[in-house]
């Protein structure tokens, strides 16, 4: 039997840090916990099952938030050069992002504590723009190295922040993340697809992120939603325009995404499908068409089973980190 001790004058193996792409199953768990709750009018669901859910999501989180600071205690490479990383950097906001939207599920408990993880998340995601837009305004940025994952720290704060702050009360923060994120959702987007239309395909381990196109118009309507009152006006249908196109993108990109080999990076599919499904749920809720309660369930098993899966085959991957 071969021996697993470290031999002697062996140097040993350096620590290193877990990648900031983890954060996206705590993400991703949020976005089901989002879809669950959105579907429980429709379905007649007792409130402790899309809290069910949200606490996975939270348990998640922590996990995660804690199995990062401990192997960074352990490990000689910093966190900020991570976050300077042209292809893990933009990734860290979904740490403070995926608080906001447990702040708003513990908001329903305390308002204390709900605004108190609000605020900490908002001034993390605050940070890490100053910290991200510091480095990409230096001008070494290669536009090669520009992917999907740049929405996450410029559009996901604002337009999922302005839905939890609408929902938590505050509707003048609220508009103000709102036009924030439909902003750079308009400029970041420009320049992603644009991006994938120009230069080489991403390679395998960042094609997932070509999914993260979907959430700033699901998330926007979503946000639309909570703050106009739920109801379909003008602006909602082009929110929702917006999306079938971009969805159709993601139709075309099936050939690509098929010949992937899993990996953790298909958590990037996650969210961004979960938050389409919440934003069809809530349509189907408001416009009521023949058979919109068998839609709502049918989206929402197949949500669940598409992440469930992600989750099992990502098991043997946790040992690895």
């Amino acid at each position: 039997m071969t021996s697993t001790l470290v031999q002697p004058g062996t140097p040993a193996q350096p620590v290193t840090r877990i990648p900031l792409t983890t954060f996206a199953i705590g993400f991703g768990l949020a976005g089901l916990a989002g879809a669950w709750r959105s579907a429980a009018p429709a379905l007649g669901l007792p409130a402790v099952v899309p809290q069910a859910f949200h606490a996975v999501a939270a348990i998640a989180w922590v996990w995660l938030v804690v199995a990062h600071l401990v192997r960074g205690a352990r490990g000689e490479e910093r966190l900020i050069d991570q976050i300077r990383h042209p292809s893990q950097g933009p990734v860290a906001s979904l740490a403070p992002v995926t608080a906001m939207l447990l702040a708003a599920q513990l908001h329903t408990y305390s308002h204390a504590a709900g605004w108190a993880l609000y605020l900490l998340a908002l001034t993390g995601s605050a940070a890490l723009v100053v910290v991200v837009f510091g480095r990409w305004f230096e001008g070494g940025l290669e536009h090669e190295a520009l992917h999907s994952g740049y929405l996450l720290p410029t559009v996901a704060p604002g337009l999922i922040g302005a839905d939890v702050a609408a929902k938590m009360g505050n509707t003048g923060l609220a508009w103000g993340l709102f036009a924030t994120g439909t902003f750079f959702g308009v400029v970041m987007t420009g320049l992603v697809v644009q991006r994938h239309s120009f230069r080489a395909p991403l390679p395998d381990a960042l094609a997932p992120t070509a999914m993260i196109l979907l959430a700033p118009p699901a998330v926007g309507g979503l946000a639309w939603f909570t703050l106009n009152g739920h109801v379909i006006d003008p602006v909602a249908d082009s929110i929702a325009g917006v999306g079938v196109v971009l969805l159709l993108m993601q139709l075309g990109m099936l050939p690509r995404y098929r010949r992937l080999k899993f990996s953790m990076g298909f958590w990037s599919f996650t969210f961004p499908l979960a938050a389409a499904v919440s934003l069809t749920e809530q349509w189907l809720a408001i416009a009521q068409p023949g058979g919109w309660r068998w839609m709502t369930g049918a989206m929402l098993l197949a949500i669940t089973v598409f992440i469930g899966t992600i989750g099992w085959r990502s098991i043997p991957g946790f040992s690895h980190q």
